[in-house]
């Protein structure tokens, strides 16, 4: 059977459904087997779903599953009606971004009334990657991997918490939300030094931590000079991120032995001088051996623009 020929019969098993559930509903069908019909009708809708999907009707299809989702609810199987909006979800993400968040919001709302903490916390990663990549609204997914890493937490699944966290604390950066990316990069970092297996991801964490400082401290420096005139602005700059780099090297001394540490150690030189060249040419240096990724160079180049005489790039 052809797609349209599927189509045309998960039609006609929505119209079959639709009519056991309105006689499911009447004085006589309630006498002869009301229950039974509904949970035919929930399985009919599940089946219609499925052949739409076969014939690439997304919207028809994730109506079909949230149907089924509303008679699972009816008939109290909430773990079939959490299913039936997950696989709506699913469906409706290839047409519908909007409507895919609102049935997997009721799915996680059903799994957290369930006490399915870690389910729920999957599905919330789920909505914030369809707000990143298709709706483009990155605070709402910061929201969403905010409450995944709580629910994670809660469950003791540290290590996928910290995943969610790291999302957080990258676009916190980026909406140069820089306090709370520190400390984001700061816990994770913590979290981590101490596991064997996951120990050397701290400096990446810290050196993250670090760039966050050196942005934020600069612009505190300028707050700090207007109120102390007699003090020379990249003096307490320097001072702030110093504290911040010595704080993570005691933290965890293998920090201090890392390209890392060492890159921001010249930056900071560089930027004390205000050495633009000094600066663009400790960062190519590092990145000949390390490969700095997207938002490393997105840091390092709003850095860059705080020095003086600064060409805009990193070349």
């Amino acid at each position: 059977m052809d797609n349209s020929g599927k189509e045309k019969e998960a039609i006609q098993l929505m119209a079959d459904a639709d009519k056991k559930v309105k006689t499911s509903g009447s004085f006589l069908g309630g006498m002869f087997g009301g229950p039974h019909k509904v949970e035919e009708a929930c399985e009919m809708y599940c089946r219609a779903a499925n052949m739409f999907k076969m014939a690439k009707n997304w919207n028809a299809a994730g109506n079909a599953f949230c149907q089924a989702a509303r008679i699972h609810m009816q008939l109290q199987n909430k773990h079939d009606s959490a299913t039936s909006f997950i696989d709506a979800g699913n469906a409706f993400k290839k047409a519908d971004p909007s409507e895919a968040i609102k049935c997997l919001n009721a799915a996680v709302d059903i799994y957290t009334d369930m006490g399915r903490f870690t389910i729920a916390a999957k599905h919330h990663i789920t909505i914030a990657e369809i707000y990143e990549s298709e709706l483009v609204d990155i605070e709402k997914a910061i929201a969403h991997y905010e409450q995944a890493a709580d629910y994670y937490k809660g469950e003791e699944s540290n290590s996928s918490a910290n995943k969610c966290l790291l999302k957080v604390g990258a676009y916190a950066a980026q909406l140069e939300q820089y306090a709370k990316a520190i400390e984001i990069y700061e816990q994770v970092g913590s979290s981590t030094m101490d596991n064997p297996l996951l120990k050397y991801s701290a400096k990446e964490y810290f050196f993250k931590a670090s760039l966050c400082h050196f942005i934020v401290d600069e612009l505190n420096a300028k707050v700090r000079v207007q109120r102390l005139l007699c003090m020379k602005e990249n003096y307490i700059f320097n001072l702030f991120l110093q504290l911040a780099v010595e704080k993570y090297e005691e933290m965890f001394p293998a920090f201090s032995d890392s390209r890392e540490c060492k890159l921001l150690k010249k930056l900071l030189d560089a930027h004390e001088e205000q050495n633009c060249e000094a600066f663009t040419e400790a960062i190519k240096e590092f990145d000949s051996i390390s490969r700095l990724d997207q938002w490393q160079t997105t840091m390092l180049l709003r850095i860059k623009k705080t020095i003086q005489g600064d060409e805009g790039d990193l070349k």
